[in-house]
């Protein structure tokens, strides 16, 4: 375009075009200073509140606890449960600035011994983490969060808990303060029960303390239950008669397991003295033994039963034969002895007055191979395989190391170790016409591994001398159960010490079955040391027996087999 001066003139286009471009490159130079003094102020100006802002702020992995599974009895009773708690950690640095009142007031909530915070916070050291307390009850945690104290901070854990107390602590067992077991099934079955823990990622502020949930980023997985083959019920009366029974006799020990005869389940297993696995403070390491299934004893004239009903399975006695005793009975250079001289005795007898003589002379006629695998066939000499933790196994000398002496006193218990679950076990061979069963402290419906061990005819001929023994001029009349034929054998054995065996120190001993007719119950009860003058397995573990097994069988609702002998209910007559 031309002016009238003749002058070229700039288009309107080209001059909107300038101005953008213009204003474009001021608004990017004012950007980039924007930018500049931005970045001058956070390196370089403020440097240090950046610092502390950051170190206030970080992001962390932190573990998710897993729920740890139930103990339960076979009728679902807990036996062994986690409750959430609270676990209280403190950084020393920062609970030095807290008032010294509310700090004894914590140490009194908790517990603890006077001065033992204010010890911890006169340490001279950068330490920044001190647990205080742990698997804290929530209502006392609750009370010293109220404090609201400088460096005190709570962590959520997991806190075992045993409603049944000292009735199953021995089979049960307990755990650590890291909830991991340490005694008895709790020990044996940690993989089971201890469960998988998980994991999150959180925000903690400078105090450590989480203060925001980012994700999860794995689940917990609990743990799972175990279901026991204990009868809570039938636990709980083989524990007080048992206690009763070791305070009445003033003996050192005791231990009573109840088996179903039918599968081998453990429906009680219990020991004296025993503890309170809710609090263990100050607590004896023996007081944890489970002396059913870790303490061994020589059974005594408990194991003649046996004796016999491999004599007669072999053929090596017969149903009618007849034994002369006269009292006693020489074996190489060694003498075998009765309490009395019994004179002639049939094989019903020889159990009914329990005649070391004459089950010696039975086992004499049997080859010590075929003697020695009776009792291995029983499982002496072998764990049981219940699958408790520190299970012993007893000892049972191989044949060919025996002399004949040896041969003889074996038939009646000396030279033998059991624990009181293996005697049991063996008793079913004779309860369950000549099956023996596995033994299980889980609940099951069938035995698996059961096998023969004696015929059915031998078993139940046994059985029926047995019942002689509850009589009333047999050993165990103290054993009898009103409304039940009870079959039974009495061990009275002198107990093994250094440099031979002690004297006036015995175990007293009772195994036997009810109803006799078709047994559902075998009971072995082992009373240790009993002091107060009665040493007798018939007077001392007989009545307990006697006790339990009644009660048992009323829990289990086992008809009576004996009705004549039930006791008579008086009612009184209408006006």
């Amino acid at each position: 375009m031309i002016d009238f001066q003749g002058e070229k003139k700039a288009s309107p286009q080209a001059e909107d075009f300038s101005g953008r471009r213009r204003f474009v490159m001021i608004f990017m130079m004012s950007c980039m200073a924007i930018l500049v003094g931005r970045a001058v102020d956070l390196q370089v100006l403020n440097k240090q509140f950046l610092k502390d802002q950051g170190d206030m702020r970080q992001v962390d992995d932190v573990s998710v606890s897993a729920y740890r599974g139930m103990i339960k009895d076979r009728n679902g009773e807990p036996l062994a449960i986690s409750t959430p708690v609270q676990s209280i950690w403190v950084n020393p640095r920062e609970l030095k600035s807290a008032p010294k009142d509310r700090v004894r007031q914590m140490e009194k909530l908790l517990g603890l011994s006077d001065g033992k915070i204010t010890g911890l916070l006169k340490e001279d050291s950068n330490r920044q983490f001190a647990y205080i307390a742990r698997r804290v009850n929530p209502g006392y945690a609750d009370q010293v969060k109220e404090l609201k104290l400088p460096g005190v901070f709570f962590e959520r854990e997991f806190k075992r808990f045993y409603p049944t107390g000292g009735v199953s602590a021995h089979l049960v067992g307990f755990t650590n303060v890291d909830d991991i077991g340490q005694e008895g099934l709790e020990a044996g079955y940690e993989k089971v029960l201890k469960g998988i823990p998980g994991s999150k990622r959180v925000i903690r502020d400078g105090r450590r303390r989480i203060i925001d949930d980012i994700e999860s980023i794995k689940e917990p997985v609990s743990g799972k239950n175990l279901d026991l083959s204990i009868d809570q019920r039938i636990q709980y009366l083989a524990y007080r008669e048992l206690q009763l029974a070791v305070e009445k006799h003033k003996a050192k020990s005791g231990t009573l397991v109840v088996l179903d005869a039918k599968n081998g389940e453990v429906l009680a297993a219990v020991s004296q003295p025993s503890f309170n696995p809710n609090t263990r403070k100050n607590l004896k390491e023996s007081l944890y033994r489970n002396r059913a299934m870790m303490d061994v004893f020589e059974p005594g004239s408990t194991v003649k039963p046996f004796v016999v009903a491999a004599a007669l399975d072999g053929g090596y006695v017969h149903p009618g034969e007849v034994f002369e005793t006269n009292g006693m009975l020489r074996v190489g250079r060694r003498l075998v002895r009765d309490v009395h001289n019994y004179g002639t005795m049939t094989l019903t007898e020889v159990l009914k007055k329990s005649s070391n003589v004459a089950v010696s002379q039975m086992a004499l006629k049997m080859p010590p191979k075929y003697f020695w695998g009776l009792y291995d066939k029983l499982g002496f000499g072998k764990v049981t395989g219940a699958g408790f933790p520190g299970e012993v196994s007893g000892s049972l000398l191989d044949y060919d190391k025996w002399h004949v002496f040896e041969q003889a006193t074996l038939s009646f218990g000396y030279g033998l170790n059991v624990t009181a679950l293996q005697l049991a076990r063996a008793y079913t061979a004779l309860a369950d016409d000549g099956i023996l069963h596995s033994v299980s402290l889980l609940k099951r419906d069938e035995d698996e591994d059961m096998r023969r061990v004696f015929s059915t005819k031998t078993a139940r001929r046994v059985r029926m001398m047995m019942e002689s023994v509850i009589m009333k001029d047999g050993t165990a009349y103290e054993a009898r159960v009103d409304g039940y034929r009870v079959a039974g054998k009495t061990g009275t054995a002198k107990k093994a010490g250094p440099g031979g065996y002690l004297d006036k120190t015995y175990q007293a001993v009772f195994a036997g079955m009810a109803p006799a007719s078709d047994p559902r119950l075998v009971i072995v009860v082992m009373i240790d040391e009993p002091s107060a003058g009665q040493y007798y397995g018939g007077v001392v573990s007989a009545p307990v027996f006697s006790k339990v097994m009644a009660g048992a069988l009323r829990v289990l609702g086992v008809a009576p087999d004996k009705e004549d002998t039930m006791p008579i209910l008086l009612t009184q007559k209408p006006s």
